[in-house]
């Protein structure tokens, strides 16, 4: 088994497995995140502070942290031994021709780690390790995280531009992410490889769209 974590084919098998959880995991903000169009805030400071306090939470919480890590790491790695040998990411189809996307995966991924550790520092850091303003729905005492995620988007029309731009990067990043990551744990065939393009352009338009949805919202709203 550690051999096999260790081969080429290995690391890019588990770099597809964490990428596939963590597409879950944009699936399950994205839905949270989309209560922010909704109402005064409540609904989504009641998921968010659900999210946070949920036991569950507490376990789900490290593991997706060290998912991402790991992408992050065997991604890097492979890359740069691929440099080496010759230019080549994820696995690609030899009878299709590679995208844009596929070809800049690393530059992609690097642009998204950015914006994540923007993100992080700016709503993570400061709900789990800040200072948060709070708030009461039905008598219980909320984080008012609503409060510091608009408030951002409000404020600083940038800010907006910013996670807009994170949206498209995610978005090229996804269209090839997903179905090569199918690819690699064995669904390789072109019937299903033709599948997994059609059905990971509509994810990718989904997720990015809804991400890109939400800035936009408070910038044509409230900034502009």
């Amino acid at each position: 088994m550690t051999k096999f974590f260790t081969s080429s084919i290995g690391q890019k098998f588990f770099m597809s497995i964490t990428g596939l959880f963590l597409m879950v995991f944009l699936m399950v903000h994205l839905t949270i995140n989309s209560l922010l169009l909704f109402g005064d805030g409540t609904l989504f400071n009641v998921a968010a502070n659900f999210m946070s306090s949920n036991p569950l939470m507490k376990v789900v919480e490290p593991i997706l942290a060290l998912g991402f890590i790991l992408h992050i790491i065997y991604a890097a790695y492979i890359t740069l031994k691929n440099m080496k040998a010759r230019p080549q990411g994820y696995k690609v189809a030899s009878k299709t021709k590679a995208s844009w996307a596929s070809k800049n995966m690393f530059i992609l991924g690097a642009l998204i780690f950015i914006f994540l550790a923007i993100h992080l520092a700016n709503f993570f850091w400061k709900i789990k390790f800040g200072t948060v303003e709070t708030t009461h729905v039905e008598g219980q005492e909320l984080h008012n995280v609503y409060a510091l995620v608009a408030g951002l988007f409000k404020g600083w029309w940038w800010y907006n531009v910013l996670y807009m731009l994170g949206a498209i990067f995610l978005f090229l990043h996804l269209t090839h992410g997903f179905w090569s990551a199918f690819q690699t744990i064995g669904w390789n065939n072109e019937k299903w490889i033709r599948r997994f393009k059609t059905i990971g352009y509509i994810y990718a338009i989904i997720i990015a769209g809804g991400f890109a949805f939400i800035p936009l919202y408070f910038l044509l709203k409230f900034v502009v």
